[in-house]
């Protein structure tokens, strides 16, 4: 298995600590070896069923062991990985199939069938394995001009139209070894997990499997449960959005969290008054942590989280983040400019349309689309996200693809979506509609429409009836 770099992790955490813990969830402990073990099962089945080198798989699950087995198992058999939410809804399965041309789904049965095709029941030590075929022949190779594509990722790339992110074998084991010379975790610890593995898979589950750390995944994120699950099986580190720790900060107990030594907020801004109330409820700093499809995890604010909860830190070792003017060139310390990385571990290729790094990189960087400024020691700060997307409790909505599913209506014209701030999930999603001369609509049947099209995260909460929207002068929707 050495021609597969990713698998072999796992394999080789199964040789050093066979039987400390590598999983705690709704089914109890399992450790590396059983881990492992099971893995090599559903790896074998799936390659008995002809899953190989060449192809695309999309693995759907919910959080916990029967995720990550299926992920190992898949790319063990050579094949490039889509993790992919129990949350998508049909709609939303078909239209990736259509992007990304996989040539296999396997799901745990914990949501909606995401094929039509016959399918196959793989039995697995707790429960089984849905696998089907889509339409795509063997013949049709996964993106023939990556070397060992391990997985592929949506990111809304710096133009907010989603994009299908690739990342290597290679660029797995660079990104993973580059993460954690900030994180900095080994066996002794145990981190607690609150966030949608599908979303958070490459620089965050693989790496606690690379080096021997506990993975304990909350049933909710709901504070008394976080807050029990850490105290029980002695978390040492928490890796959430800010809805989680905004909820935890606002918890009205007393319990400390006394093994908690590092809390790392991720996917979205978190405000300053959060990470104050959150120390002040449990002792602990919140640490930004600047996550990025594309290269992984290049900045951390552990150094200043104190002073600088608003930060998200300092490049890592082996990262170059600079602060870049027009012409993609380093600005003085102490402007705001587009905010560029350069560094190990970077994304391969995107799928659509093919592209490989070198021809998107300008000057060697890769662009975040965020605005950011630079201090005279290092410190990074976010100054300004990019206006078109938008985070719904740290999860990213792209406002094209919902305006699409509105204007499959017949009697709207044009949609555009924004947010407006949530106390809970940070944002809420809006939708305006200009409809077709002379038609009406009701709003609760349009809402409805959405929610059964797609996540329930992306589902606009509120619709308005405008006359016009405003355009540019080039014809393209003007946004908020």
């Amino acid at each position: 298995m050495n021609e597969l770099p990713v698998y072999n992790l796992l394999r080789q955490a199964a040789q050093q600590w066979p039987n400390n813990p590598a999983i705690y969830d709704d089914h109890g402990m399992i450790s590396f070896q059983q881990l492992f073990t099971e893995t090599e099962i559903l790896r074998l089945q799936l390659k008995g069923l002809g899953i190989k080198e060449g192809m695309g798989i999309g693995v759907m699950a919910g959080n916990g062991r029967q995720f990550i087995i299926g992920i190992f198992a898949a790319v063990g058999c050579g094949a490039a990985v889509m993790p992919m939410s129990p949350q998508l809804k049909r709609a939303e399965i078909d239209t990736i199939l259509e992007d990304t041309k996989l040539h296999a789904i396997i799901d745990d049965r914990s949501s909606i069938q995401p094929l039509d095709a016959a399918e196959t029941a793989i039995q697995v030590e707790l429960g089984s394995f849905r696998f089907a075929y889509t339409a795509i022949p063997e013949s049709v190779i996964f993106a023939p001009f990556v070397h060992q594509p391990a997985f592929i990722r949506f990111t809304s790339g710096t133009t907010g139209k989603s994009k299908g992110v690739i990342v290597s074998h290679q660029a797995v084991i660079e990104r993973i070894n580059g993460a954690n010379l900030g994180l900095n975790l080994g066996p002794t610890d145990t981190v607690i997990w609150v966030l949608p593995m599908a979303y958070h898979f490459i620089v965050s589950i693989i790496l606690y499997v690379k080096f021997g750390a506990a993975i304990a995944v909350a049933k909710d994120f709901l504070a008394k449960n976080i807050i029990d699950i850490t105290n029980k099986l002695k978390g040492t580190m928490l890796y959430a959005s800010p809805v989680q720790i905004r909820l935890l900060a606002n918890d009205n107990g007393h319990e400390q969290l006394p093994t908690l030594k590092k809390v790392i907020s991720t996917s979205a801004a978190i405000s300053v008054d959060v990470c104050k109330t959150f120390k002040d409820r449990f002792k602990i700093d919140v640490s930004q942590a600047y996550g990025i499809i594309e290269i992984g995890l290049p900045i951390l604010n552990f150094i200043k989280s104190a002073e600088h909860p608003e930060a998200v830190g300092y490049a890592l070792p082996g990262y170059t983040v600079d602060i870049l003017d027009e012409n993609n060139n380093p600005l003085p310390n102490g402007h705001t400019g587009h905010l560029g990385i350069k560094g190990p571990g970077m994304f391969d290729a995107y799928l659509f349309p093919p592209a490989l790094r070198e021809t998107i990189l300008q000057n060697g960087y890769f662009l975040t689309a965020d605005h950011a400024s630079k201090t005279a020691d290092g410190l990074i700060k976010i100054e300004g996200r990019s206006k078109s997307v938008i985070n719904v409790s740290g999860l990213k909505v792209f406002p094209e693809e919902v305006e699409a599913v509105l204007e499959l209506i017949p009697e709207v014209k044009l949609a555009r979506i924004s947010s407006s701030p949530h106390q809970l999930l940070g944002q809420i999603i809006e939708a305006e509609v200009v409809l077709q001369a002379g038609a009406s609509i009701d709003a609760e049947e349009v809402l409805a429409f959405c929610k059964k099209r797609l996540s329930a995260f992306k589902a606009p909460q509120r619709l308005t009836i405008v006359d016009a929207l405003p355009m540019t002068k080039t014809g393209k929707l003007l946004r908020h």
